[in-house]
């Protein structure tokens, strides 16, 4: 078993079971009779979730099987929260599982603030147009691409840094928080929590950083809701892309495929039915989303705010 999932199991005993799982067949069960494919959570089993994820009603058996893939194969979004506090210490934990993940250069060029203050909560929300489940939610994340550190660690130690005002370094800071916010991510579902992430944040930056006091060179690269999700709230397991769309064998091969995406469109909506929200296939959707500057809520002018948050980029 490879050590990386030991010290795993080691922080959350609940998935000890890898120790007799990993690397070990499993038999073919038959999908649960669920309401909808949608509503299946990790309990239900490999074939389950499968097709839940790719909407298939021939789901390939993964030869492979234990309680970290079947976590991952349950991700959904949660929006709606229960207002119960975590336990103390959960925080920490989550952090020591993100700080667990792989880092360029080991530089660490990340940083979360963890914000519990309502009100805080509630100018944050704002940012994002007024997302509720940023004020349902106990805990707000906010991850950033910290430069920070290692200015002042140069300006300390009166040694160049020079190679902070490059992009590719500030690309190494996104880079290794979003690592990190995932590993968080596993981890607060393996103890039953649930996130979404707010991407909405970068709407506009420098208010982020205004309210959470952000040094120069300091980023808000998104935030992510953390608690118990709220029972009376179904949120289902969305479907992505067939793997032929983003799998390729050596060199790039059909980025896209007609069909594909027309089947693709097909399990969107068929989520979109089960869930009782509008419909509307992934292409329009998505077409929409990259149709001009108009459509990114803001963000078109995120250049000029990463020059107003200290950031030269050569």
């Amino acid at each position: 078993m490879p050590i990386s999932l030991v010290i795993f199991a080691s922080l959350f005993p609940e998935l000890q079971t890898l120790t007799h799982q990993t690397s070990s067949h499993h038999a073919a069960a038959p999908l649960p009779k669920t309401a909808a494919l949608s509503e299946v959570t990790a309990q239900d089993g490999p074939d389950a979730l499968i097709a839940a994820r790719y909407r298939t009603d021939d789901p390939a058996s993964p030869r492979d099987w234990n309680d970290v893939l079947a976590t991952l194969l349950a991700h959904r979004s949660i929006r709606a929260y229960k207002p119960d506090p975590l336990p103390e210490g959960t925080i920490e934990t989550l952090v020591a599982a993100a700080q667990s993940a792989a880092s360029s250069s080991n530089l660490q060029s990340w940083s979360v603030v963890a914000v519990t203050d309502p009100a805080r909560k509630a100018r944050l929300a704002e940012v994002t147009g007024g997302q509720k489940h940023i004020l349902q939610a106990p805990v707000l994340l906010v991850w950033l691409a910290d430069l920070n550190r290692l200015n002042a660690l140069g300006e300390e130690r009166q040694q160049q840094v020079e190679a902070l005002d490059y992009l590719e370094t500030l690309f190494v800071g996104i880079i290794d928080a979003a690592l990190a916010a995932q590993n968080a991510v596993i981890a607060a579902e393996s103890l039953g929590l649930g996130t979404v992430y707010i991407g909405a944040l970068r709407n506009d930056p420098e208010r982020v950083a205004a309210e959470l006091n952000l040094p120069p060179k300091v980023l808000p690269v998104f935030g992510l809701c953390l608690g118990y999700p709220d029972p009376q709230v179904v949120s289902g397991i969305k479907p992505r892309l067939a793997p032929s769309l983003v799998l390729h064998q050596e060199t790039y091969g059909a980025g896209y495929e007609s069909a594909a995406v027309a089947a693709y469109d097909a399990a969107i909506q068929g989520l979109q039915v089960e869930q009782g929200i509008p419909q509307m296939p992934w292409s329009r959707q998505a077409l929409n989303r990259v149709a001009g500057p108009q459509s990114l809520s803001g963000r078109d002018r995120i250049r000029d705010a990463l020059a107003g948050l200290g950031f030269v980029l050569r």
